[in-house]
């Protein structure tokens, strides 16, 4: 059953001719078109905004007539303002094939550099048996960066400016989108396979191609009938702004990801800017909700044990459920021995009001395509953070998208037609797939400490480390190369 305001009618009987091709027709309630555009795209985050500019600066799609639809109000995010010494709990981690993108249609030199910290090494464990791997970007000829930690804030803001100074795009922000519903023939322009939408602000837009960059819960995917397969976790990542110890060296954190694999899911420290680092930790929901009521003191405390205690100590510290965690913290590390070259600079301090946490889950749509329309980003995929990929595919998703519909324009095809997006599905489809399945299996190989299952997984860590031509392989791959 269709949301109520996502109206598909039946089709009309089609004529023997009609019925050769892979044609839907639908009627409307009768409301009026009041415009008409190439390409209508929902959803006003860092994907929607890519595609809009990446239409906006190619030679070929500048001419396009586009607009963006976004419920939220974007005068706050395009006028953001950083305060000094504080980041945002929403952070991203952008391949060099992503930053690379976005520099080549001209939007990253909008980005506030100052406020992106590249990282150079990665460090990652097994919460059980110890067994690790260690990535460094000198294994890579062509790059000297794994990746680049960037605030959605930050990006989001960036595409705004580019969007405002390059001009040439429709943005309706505060409008929610109310309707989705297809046109008619009234004897000019036949649009009964173009979607209509009508806007909480009154107007109704026509799209030759409808893109949804709407979200995990997607009314664009909705409306084209396009189911999505997936599982819950049941595990909710806990996210954070953490201040770091300045007494300690910073050369090495700031240019260092870590992350340890622990039975109830992974924890990631991810650098920031000077001496601050961004968290990540894939927990139960009940070791979610009791992190989130700790102490400034008691929370730090939890982070630096999450990297440093054994698996059995953490699961008694959760249970034990009792104030003063710290002051329990610091005897268990006095007389734990750990690996000194794995462990990140200890954590001082949370940033206030950054502590979140949010369900995860595994999605995947059976297409991103259908007649006039497209998905990219979460409206087609939900993927675990555990690799950091979510931006890094919706970015991959746009970068594709917009080769598919510059073909069709400079073929002279119809860009909304299923077949001028096919390449789109055909190049992105397996890939996304791929990373969804190997991050999946990843979840679950180290979601377990049973011993044999330890065993192998910790000799295939060992072996890969071993080898930097393997490594090289793995690296490029989740770059973007």
């Amino acid at each position: 059953m269709l949301p109520i305001g996502l109206i598909r009618l039946s089709p009309p009987r089609l004529t023997s001719l009609q019925s050769i091709f892979r044609y839907r027709s639908y009627t409307t309630t009768g409301a009026q078109i009041q415009e008409t555009y190439d390409v209508v795209i929902v959803g006003g985050g860092p994907a929607g905004l890519s595609l809009a500019s990446a239409l906006r600066s190619s030679s070929i799609t500048k001419n396009l007539r586009v607009a963006l639809v976004e419920g939220m109000n974007l005068e706050p995010s395009k006028n953001w303002k950083a305060v000094p010494g504080t980041y945002s709990n929403r952070v991203s981690s952008l391949t060099p094939g992503s930053v690379g993108f976005l520099a080549d249609i001209g939007a990253w030199k909008y980005i506030q550099k100052e406020r992106v910290q590249p990282y150079h090494a990665m460090k990652v464990w097994d919460g059980v048996s110890g067994s690790k791997i260690n990535f460094n970007s000198s294994l890579q000829e062509s790059a000297s960066t794994i990746a680049y930690m960037c605030e959605n804030t930050n990006l989001v803001s960036g595409l705004l400016s580019y969007l405002d100074d390059m001009g040439g795009i429709d943005i309706l922000d505060q409008s929610r989108l109310e309707k989705i519903q297809f046109g008619e023939d009234k004897g000019g322009l036949d649009l009964r396979t173009w979607p209509i939408l009508r806007t909480s602000s009154g107007k109704n837009l026509a799209a030759r191609l409808l893109v949804g960059a709407d979200g995990a819960n997607s009314p664009v995917r909705i409306f084209a009938e396009i189911e999505t397969r997936g599982w819950d976790y049941g595990r909710h990542g806990v996210v954070a702004t953490l201040k770091l110890d300045s007494k300690r060296p910073m050369s090495e954190t700031m240019s260092t990801a870590y992350q340890r694999f622990l039975p109830t899911g992974p924890v990631a420290m991810l650098p920031l800017p000077g001496d601050y680092a961004s968290l990540v930790w894939s927990t139960t929901p009940q070791n979610a909700a009791l992190l989130k009521t700790l102490s400034p003191k008691d929370f730090s405390a939890m982070v630096n044990a999450a990297f440093r205690l054994s698996h059995i100590d953490l699961e008694y510290l959760f249970g034990s459920k009792n104030a003063g965690l710290a002051d329990e913290i610091e005897w268990r590390e006095s007389v734990t021995t750990t690996d000194a070259t794995l462990m990140p600079t200890r954590v001082a301090g949370v940033q206030e009001n950054t502590v979140a946490s949010f369900p995860l889950k595994m999605r995947h749509a059976d297409s991103y395509i259908a007649e006039r329309i497209a998905l990219i980003g979460d409206a087609a995929h939900s993927i675990h953070p555990l690799a950091g990929q979510g931006l890094n595919q919706g970015l991959g998703d746009v970068r594709s998208l917009i080769k598919a519909v510059e073909s069709a324009v400079q073929n002279g095809q119809d860009i909304g037609s299923e077949l001028s997006l096919e390449p789109y599905l055909s190049e992105q489809y397996l890939k996304n797939h791929v990373m969804l399945g190997v991050v999946d299996k990843l979840h679950k190989l180290y979601g377990t400490s049973l011993k044999p299952v330890v065993a192998a997984r910790s000799l295939g860590l060992d072996t890969v480390n071993a080898f930097d031509g393997l490594k090289s392989l793995i690296m490029g791959q989740a770059a973007g190369r």
